[in-house]
């Protein structure tokens, strides 16, 4: 079986809440230290602080299992990118291209609050049909017809598949854009909430931060 490398374990500690704790403590020390307070055992208060912290310390929790969120997550950015995958290879026009660059730029952005997406089933649920089906669906109608044919209006009122499907484009962009949105607004909460706590931990204080 392999093991992880000394350095690797080395890491690892350096991060622990074991390794957090002692220095804390230790730090500790050094302020008695500072006021005279240790005397010439100061390395060995300093050091005891340490252990006692490292101690004390709850180990840190293993997290084994794999939530539903990152599951589904991961299943989506696979599928995007074997989307993204196949259009490159069909040579789309350059506009078509760009708009499915940028509607692949939002997708993953909301993709990687995976917590948030799944916790609400409508925004999961336009997000993985326009990666399983709506945007490959319009993209794979467009692609198999004659690139002349294409671009030709069939009526002076009848928008040509070209432009029929920069505008289903800019369809789910827009819909995709609602869905960040609200994934942003429950960012935006969070931050507004710390601020708030802070302000009632801080706000009346003396101290100078």
């Amino acid at each position: 079986m392999a093991t992880s490398s000394p350095a690797a374990r080395v890491l690892a500690y350096a991060g622990s809440t074991k390794n957090i704790a002692g220095c804390a403590l230790a730090l500790i020390g050094v302020v008695l230290v500072f006021f005279g307070v240790a005397g010439a055992y100061w390395p060995v208060v300093v050091a005891g602080l340490y252990g006692v912290g490292a101690l004390l310390a709850p180990a840190d929790r293993v997290k084994l299992t794999i939530s539903h969120a990152e599951v589904e997550s991961r299943q989506l950015f696979g599928d995007l990118d074997t989307l993204l995958a196949r259009v490159g290879r069909n040579r789309f026009p350059d506009d078509v291209a760009t708009k499915v660059g940028e509607l692949a730029e939002v997708l993953r952005d909301i993709l990687r609050r995976a917590d948030a997406l799944t916790s609400s089933p409508d925004h999961l649920h336009i997000v993985s049909q326009t990666i399983r089906d709506y945007l490959p669906s319009s993209l794979e109608a467009y692609a198999n017809l004659p690139r002349s044919y294409a671009l030709t209006r069939r009526g002076e009122r009848q928008r040509s598949a070209h432009e029929e499907v920069l505008a289903q484009l800019d369809l789910l962009g827009a819909q995709l854009r609602k869905v960040a949105e609200s994934v942003y607004l429950g960012d935006e909460q969070a931050l507004r909430d710390q601020g708030r706590f802070l302000e009632d931990r801080f706000g009346g204080s003396d101290l100078d931060l």
